[in-house]
């Protein structure tokens, strides 16, 4: 396998940061030093056709102008208030969103992981204030191979090594079954359960797509047992599958949204669970906070990022290029590729072990000008951003094609 130096700049940044971070991530060999739409510019000023989109969060390109105008203005007026007073943003932010969800109500914080660690609070507090499940025996039903962030609480039921060995003694009360497998969520239902949580696809696990079915299937279940569906739309909601919502591939309303990544636009993290009054409105003041979560400068944002969803443009645009992605994916199987599983602008591919590794390959297609990552060794990511042009994929399902034929 044939590797390119890198340029004197890109090892002394890449040098400092291995000295001075801590290693808990291994980016691929570039140093981005600016970005507009998908495209991304290197310290020496090479481009590079970003089909990551920061895992999702990026959803409407790098620096979008909608995006940037109302981020520059708030900048200027006010930041940060903490949740000790109110401010001018955050109503309207929460308003647009509710109704977005179609729900009542609004949980604003920072990142995905704590909308996720709110979530399983708020189920909690529901089941012992409304279920009536007894004091310290509500649990969380799971799906084997989730991701839904890196919380010492979250790792405890993940069964990624990476993510969980020597992270614990870890919080009981949570059930994992098989993701794609409805009867196995209700053979684990029991009086104590309070809720199931479940991406209803799997990003960091290869964008794992379930049966047809699954989710009506889980929403009946819950709907009949009391038990709250918790759905973790952090990277497969906002626009990214063709639709607001993955949960909508099926026509399902779960009880309980958890939002991040494309919410904050690109800008800083913004993140919420969104559900409703019945469910939201068992949180009291001083349960639960953030000094960051609901600011002024990330509601005017996350307002404008509602706002773009509501014409449902990006939701049209991702469903039509996601088709013409997968057509030319599904030509690759076979050549390099072993399977293909895509939804709207949202693909894991398995890279043929006999051409390399997931990782080996997002190099070689870094040295072409294409950034994807690798996850669970053989397979790469592709999330473009929902503004990329037909010709641009075109152009890196080539370079891709390229790099599996050696």
């Amino acid at each position: 396998m044939t590797t390119t130096p890198l340029d004197t700049a890109t090892i002394a940044i890449i040098a400092s940061e291995e000295d001075h971070l801590a290693h808990n991530y291994h980016p691929l060999p570039v140093v981005i030093a600016r970005g507009e739409g998908s495209w991304v510019t290197d310290v020496e000023g090479k481009r590079y056709l970003d089909l990551l989109s920061a895992y999702s969060a990026l959803n409407f390109g790098h620096l979008h102008p909608a995006i940037v105008s109302v981020a520059q203005e708030q900048l200027g007026r006010l930041t940060l208030t903490s949740r000790a007073y109110h401010n001018d943003q955050l109503g309207v932010f929460a308003d647009s969103l509710a109704r977005l969800c179609g729900k009542d109500m609004v949980l604003p914080m920072n990142t995905g992981a704590e909308a996720v660690e709110t979530g399983i609070k708020v189920a909690r507090a529901w089941a012992y204030r409304v279920k009536g499940v007894p004091a310290g025996r509500a649990g969380i039903i799971v799906a084997d191979g989730n991701f839904h962030g890196r919380t010492t609480t979250i790792v405890g039921f993940s069964d990624d090594p990476s993510a969980r060995d020597d992270f614990g003694p870890y919080a009981p009360g949570f059930v994992s079954v098989p993701f794609g497998d409805a009867a196995a969520i209700e053979a684990a239902i029991d009086e104590n359960t309070a809720a199931v949580l479940i991406e209803p696809i799997q990003g960091e696990a290869g964008i794992i797509v379930p049966p047809e079915g699954y989710l009506r299937a889980v929403r009946e279940i819950c709907t009949r047992h009391r038990v709250l569906f918790i759905a973790d739309e952090i990277q497969s909601g906002l626009g990214r599958v063709g639709y607001t919502f993955a949960c909508e591939r099926e026509e399902v309303v779960p009880d309980v949204y958890l939002l991040g990544k494309a919410l904050g636009g690109g800008i800083l993290p913004v993140s919420a669970v969104v559900a409703d009054r019945d469910v939201l409105g068992v949180i009291q003041p001083g349960e639960h906070g953030s000094t960051f979560g609901g600011n002024p400068l990330g509601a005017a944002v996350a307002h404008r990022v509602v706002e773009m969803l509501a014409t449902g443009e990006f939701q049209r645009r991702a469903l039509a290029l996601g088709e013409h992605l997968e057509a030319k994916l599904d030509g690759l199987i076979g050549h390099g590729v072993t399977a293909v599983r895509v939804a709207g602008l949202w693909a894991g591919i398995d890279i043929d072990p006999a051409v390399g590794t997931g990782r080996e390959i997002a190099e070689q297609l870094l040295r072409r000008g294409v950034l994807v990552k690798d996850t669970h060794g053989q397979t790469i990511r592709i999330a473009p951003p929902l503004v990329i042009r037909a010709t641009e994929l075109d152009w890196a399902i080539e370079q891709l094609r390229l790099v599996l034929q050696g």
